[in-house]
């Protein structure tokens, strides 16, 4: 219609949609599953505990343990769905973040110095692909809960009220039309963008508005044109 924002999500029901059950996810609440985010977080423990020692921040069993405990913490508090709003959850989900994104950025600076002053790893391409895919697949998961936990205040917001003017703008929000009645971006929408930017370098189809997104996709796309393009280069050079 002329004129209709397309991030207005207050219009009425669809009379297509189907009524929705009352309990977590009712009553105007559209939670997601706790579990695709959850083995995010998994996936990026384990790929710390293959990272060569000089590459990771801490003891081996430093970063997965605190990440873990974090996770629990969560999945106690709001078990299932995400739907529960509270301060303490909040900031328990953003220290994870917090942690999962200086790990990755800890592991992408020593694996430039090591690449620079040369490394145990350096000096085997199957060792150094190896490494810096690790590296790059862990700042794919940690950009990726970071668009996840901070875009239009969270999970557990964005289930109970879509904003009109959210920080990342998809293509189902842009175009209404072409989307389900009360869609929400879940986790495999922030995974997707943080793959996507990652390698595209830019953005595709998913817009930054806000200048918090802006500034972390740039970062996003300057960490893995570096670890892309050094592991690459020196992997050519180690099989020549």
């Amino acid at each position: 219609m002329t004129g209709q924002n397309p991030f207005d999500t207050d219009r009425p029901r669809d009379p297509r949609e189907p009524e929705r059950p009352l309990g977590s996810a009712g009553n105007g609440v559209h939670a997601e599953s706790r579990w695709p985010m959850a083995a995010a977080v998994i996936a990026s423990a384990v790929l710390t505990l293959l990272l060569p020692d000089d590459l990771r921040l801490g003891p081996r069993w430093a970063l997965p343990l605190a990440e873990g405990l974090l996770l629990v913490a969560l999945i106690a508090g709001d078990p299932g769905r995400i739907s529960r709003r509270s301060t303490v959850l909040r900031a328990v989900s953003i220290a994870l973040v917090v942690v999962l994104a200086g790990s990755a950025i800890w592991s992408t600076i020593q694996l430039i110095d090591d690449l620079i002053h040369g490394g145990t790893e350096t000096n085997s391409a199957s060792a150094l692909l190896l490494a810096g895919g690790s590296v790059w697949a862990s700042t794919v998961l940690a950009f990726s809960l970071l668009y996840f936990e901070l875009d239009s205040g969270g999970p557990a917001a964005r289930a109970h009220h879509m904003p009109r003017s959210p920080a990342l703008a998809f293509p189902q929000q842009l175009n209404p039309e072409v989307s389900a009645p009360n869609w929400r971006p879940r986790y495999i929408d922030y995974l997707y963008l943080g793959f996507t930017n990652s390698t595209a370098l830019s953005p595709t189809d998913v817009m930054p508005l806000a200048p918090w997104a802006k500034s972390v996709m740039t970062l996003q796309s300057l960490v893995s044109l570096i670890i892309l393009g050094l592991v690459v280069a020196r992997a050519v050079n180690v099989l020549a």
